[in-house]
């Protein structure tokens, strides 16, 4: 074997590896859709996250929303497909992100789920707290699977500082 064929071959095991990874386990229940949610784009500066994971965690119509406050002082709301989000995070997010649930409040009503969830980021796994908010999920259940289908949040550093109720 020549040392491109061992290297094509290479290649198509690795793509071969990636496209069968299977990510079942993180749609069974909406805590394990949440807990993917968080682990999926939490890491390290440079590493690499898991993006065909995001991808599967979410109905292809969902959206990400952020809000923010412009340095006019107006409120602002962007909406992004996940691919759009991917790439929003991928290029301005150059230091370590780590985000972690601190509570949440779940409602479900047959196919709807609503969960409120509220957040802590880092730059830094054990570093200080850079902001806390509020992450609004809306999730879809078929009967078999939880599907993301809005992430709405709003940070504190928009102006709201988080009520004690959503802390404890």
């Amino acid at each position: 074997m020549t040392k491109y064929s061992t290297a094509v071959l290479l290649i198509i095991t690795l793509i071969a590896s990636a496209q069968t990874k299977d990510y079942s386990k993180d749609v069974v229940s909406v805590d394990a859709t949440i807990a993917a949610l968080y682990e999926v784009i939490s890491g390290d500066p440079g590493t690499p996250r898991d993006w065909d994971r995001f991808r599967y965690l979410f109905q292809p119509e969902a959206q990400l929303l952020p809000t923010r406050k412009t340095t006019e002082g107006t409120l602002t709301l962007r909406a992004m497909k996940p691919d759009e989000y991917i790439q929003f995070f991928s290029t301005r997010i150059t230091t370590g992100f780590f985000e972690r649930e601190l509570h949440r409040t779940t409602e479900q009503y047959g196919t709807v789920v609503h969960v409120f969830s509220t957040y802590e980021t880092r730059e830094k796994k054990d570093g200080p707290v850079t902001n806390r908010g509020i992450n609004s999920i809306q999730l879809f259940f078929d009967g078999k699977r939880y599907s993301i289908v809005n992430v709405f949040w709003c940070a504190e550093s928009a102006g709201f500082p988080l009520p004690d109720k959503y802390i404890k």
